[in-house]
């Protein structure tokens, strides 16, 4: 979507038109210039006094870079292009799991190039975010060995940090009374369209517990059998949702395991 300054100036036909044009070479005349957003990236690192090597994309030469990482457990930083907005998105991920460890959207390609060295270079993902200041960490952290108990506890670092950002307090609420309970923090934790469940093992290959957890924005939280399930408790206290899920989870349950094929 075109940014509120586009939707608002209409003093200026030629910036507004060029704001929603899908010709990448209007939005990007300086990268097209320089014949690909690989290119254009190298060249704002050099002009920064450094060096990365940005690979293009042979679909999208205007749109499309990455560059990968010293670090075997970072896959490539994918670095977009927006279609209607002069704008860029990165998106970082965790090489055995493919789950992001940061984002962010800036429209300051020599930010980009920065944050693109950090990556590649292996900087610890804090160190990223004070490179380059459009740097969103997702909460989540690196682990080298793959061990499922520490992805478990960064998959919950990510749902609350992520419950920190949302204006939802019900679901807030609900993300820190599951992780408060030893017996939901031992387990793997992931959402689906908001509802909060809980598997045995890791990512790629989930063992799900058939219970969800879900907040509503009127200050109700149900525990339902599966999605789409039965209803076992609807409640104005979170306290009492989440009680009642440990008085449902299987028997038996050990610490969280592998999901590797």
């Amino acid at each position: 979507m075109p940014g509120s300054r586009d939707r608002q100036d209409d003093r200026c036909g030629r910036i507004r038109s060029m704001a929603m044009s899908t010709d990448p070479a209007a939005l990007y005349p300086d990268v097209a210039l320089e014949g690909s957003l690989a290119a254009a990236l190298g060249a704002a690192a050099l002009k920064d006094g450094f060096s990365v090597p940005f690979t293009a994309s042979e679909s999208d030469l205007l749109r499309h870079a990455a560059v990968a990482s010293t670090v075997p457990q970072r896959t490539i930083l994918e670095i977009t292009a927006w279609v209607a907005e002069r704008r860029w998105s990165i998106s970082g991920c965790e090489s055995f799991q493919g789950m992001a460890l940061i984002d962010g959207t800036t429209q300051d390609l020599a930010q980009v190039a920065r944050a693109a060295q950090a990556w590649h270079d292996g900087a610890a993902l804090t160190d990223i975010s004070r490179a380059a200041s459009f740097v969103h960490l997702t909460g989540r952290f690196e682990v080298a060995d793959h061990d499922p108990v520490r992805l478990a506890e960064s998959e919950w670092q990510h749902l609350l940090t992520e419950a920190d950002e949302v204006d939802w307090p019900e679901y807030r609420a609900l993300v820190k009374a599951a992780y408060a309970e030893p017996a939901l923090r031992g387990l793997y934790p992931f959402t689906s369209h908001w509802t909060l469940r809980f598997s045995t093992s890791t990512r790629p290959r989930l063992t799900v517990i058939p219970l969800c957890l879900d907040a509503h924005r009127d200050s109700r939280y149900t525990l339902s059998a599966s999605i789409m399930g039965d209803v076992l408790v609807d409640t104005s206290t979170v306290a009492d949702a989440v009680s009642t899920a440990l008085r449902h989870l299987p028997s038996g349950l050990g610490p969280v395991t592998s999901g590797a094929a």
